[in-house]
């Protein structure tokens, strides 16, 4: 076991060859109880890859992985469903698990769409379906979870709000969360670490730092460093699933 107990995994030179090609490598980091890494970069640069490397999925590859549990949650970057079937919110948490209702409910409130227990999934909106993604993910109280780009199909108000239902979800379960993300400034109030990745680490750090780094500006642009910068600040208030603003 490790001397950091709170330690839940650590990448040391993690890398990944499929066909003879390099896909990323030479990735270190590590994910601690209660803290969210967020790993960010253009489309390809291996943002996936590292999560799968995470997760255990790829197993042949460069460096190591150390895990120190193997309660994992884990939300894909893509999911394939036959939306024809009617299948029910409550039907999907028990596609491919035992949960007791209990549990079923109990993660369906944490995530905000108890209410939708009972309908078609084919019905939801995309906001709702990730929510309902992040219930199943979360049924057992994992202690890392894994997300791959949660917020896709979810407009920018329903992203803001996901993010923020995520921070909440790592206060209250006290897990490390791995999220993979397009887009840095709004996941910004919620991450602890940032890994910039382009086929390897161009930099980490807090997000500011991040932002201020070169490589990243040569990635995202100036623009992108000067409206994470303006970001910076302290939340008074949650987005609520309908898009309403409450206070604090």
């Amino acid at each position: 076991m490790s001397l950091n107990n709170n330690i839940l995994i650590k990448l040391n030179n993690a890398g990944y060859r499929h066909k003879n090609k390099w896909l990323v490598r030479d990735v270190s980091f590590i994910i601690e109880k209660g803290k969210i890494v967020t790993l960010i970069g253009p489309n390809g640069s291996g943002k996936s890859t590292i999560a799968k490397i995470a997760l255990g999925i790829h197993k042949k590859i460069d460096g190591e992985v150390e895990k120190y549990t193997d309660k994992i949650g884990y939300v894909p970057q893509k999911i394939s469903i036959d939306w024809t079937l009617p299948l029910r919110v409550h039907d999907f948490m028990l596609l491919t698990e035992n949960i007791e209702d209990e549990a079923v409910n109990e993660a369906l409130s944490s995530t905000g769409v108890i209410n939708l227990k009972d309908k078609n999934l084919g019905n939801l909106s995309g906001g709702e379906f990730q929510r309902v993604l992040l219930a199943r993910a979360i049924s057992k109280k994992p202690e890392l979870l894994v997300l791959d780009e949660p917020v896709q199909g979810v407009d920018f108000t329903g992203e803001i709000a996901l993010y923020e239902l995520i921070k909440k979800i790592s206060d209250e379960l006290n897990c490390g969360i791995l999220l993979v993300s397009h887009d840095l400034h709004t996941v910004m109030s919620a991450t602890d670490h940032v890994v910039c990745l382009n086929g390897h680490v161009c930099c980490s750090g807090s997000p500011i730092d991040v932002a201020k780094n070169n490589e990243y500006k040569a990635l995202f642009g100036e623009k992108a460093a000067q409206i994470l910068t303006r970001y910076e600040h302290n939340h008074d208030h949650v987005h609520t699933i309908d898009g309403d603003i409450k206070k604090n």
